[in-house]
């Protein structure tokens, strides 16, 4: 009866020490993904202003007046001076969105823009 028990417990272990072999090949990795192509941000013809209240570009705007729909660099050009503040930024949509400041002698004007488009103006 010992050597039966014997048997088992060594035929137990091959058995087991099948299971847990490794491998002479390396497993076949799954192929990657590829990366994410990065957000590119809204495409804007012509110059816009920068951060510093400068036009990146020549402006070549034939605006007249400040109205919607004029340039950013219009606006400078219009105004005669640079701006007082610039914010630039993206918004959740992917749009480029800017505020202009203008400190005036009678208040401040803040010009909003969307995609190098007057949107509206707030005279507070």
């Amino acid at each position: 009866m010992r050597t039966r028990v014997l048997s088992s417990v060594a035929l137990a272990a091959m058995a087991l020490s099948a299971c847990t072999s490794t491998r002479s090949t390396p497993p076949v990795a799954a192929p990657a993904a590829p990366a994410p192509m990065a957000a590119l941000g809204p495409q804007i013809d012509g110059p816009v202003l920068g951060p510093d209240g400068r036009c990146t570009g020549t402006p070549a705007g034939t605006a007249t007046a400040i109205e919607p729909g004029i340039t950013e660099c219009d606006l400078v050009r219009l105004k005669g001076k640079p701006a007082t503040d610039v914010l630039v930024g993206e918004s959740g949509k992917g749009q480029r969105e800017v505020q202009v400041l203008y400190s005036e002698p009678g208040g401040r004007e803040l010009y909003f823009f969307v995609n190098n488009s007057l949107d509206r103006v707030v005279k507070p």
